[in-house]
């Protein structure tokens, strides 16, 4: 089994697999009489047709035991999904390109700075949400719609990936 190192969340990195939601370095122009700075257009909802809705949910997240293994990963083909944490805690992702189905040797992890939120592209495959905290809070943006939305991918045993603990 191939152990995953686990990246600094980048915006350059994780393009790939989607956005990354945070402050710094993002555009930005003042609001509300000068008072308020908007972060403009962090990450766009994806949606596969018109009569889909964007909606936004709280996702109360457990955290797994460490090490972990990887053995599944997801994907939501007719939307985007957005994390945002609410609590300030960094958090892992996992994540592999888009594709029919994930290829385990292009599995990449990363951990967040606490004060980054992050919005997976439509079909990208990741690992449901990983908390590092014994529990933690996400606010989540995705897709509300008919069809099916979330395909999930077990690995042969051979192709299992070890998440060491986040140091």
């Amino acid at each position: 089994m191939r152990t995953l190192m686990i990246e600094p969340l980048t915006k350059e990195a994780f393009a790939p697999f989607g956005d990354v939601i945070e402050t710094d370095g993002s555009d930005h122009f003042m609001i509300n009489n000068g008072s308020t700075m908007r972060f403009h257009r962090l990450a766009d909802v994806e949606t596969a047709t018109p009569e889909d809705k964007a909606i936004i949910s709280i996702f109360r997240a457990d955290a797994q035991d460490m090490p972990l293994t990887v053995c599944m990963l997801e994907r939501h083909p007719l939307g985007s999904q957005a994390f945002i944490p609410l609590l300030g805690n960094p958090f892992l992702i996992v994540v592999a390109p888009l594709g029919d189905e994930p290829v385990s040797g292009l599995v990449r992890a990363f951990v967040t700075n606490g004060r980054q939120g992050i919005n997976y592209h439509r079909g990208v495959w990741h690992h449901p949400v990983l908390t590092i905290e014994k529990r933690d809070d996400f606010l989540v943006v995705d897709r509300s719609g008919t069809g099916n939305n979330c395909d999930e991918h077990f690995f042969k045993e051979d192709e299992q990936l070890i998440l060491a603990p986040h140091q």
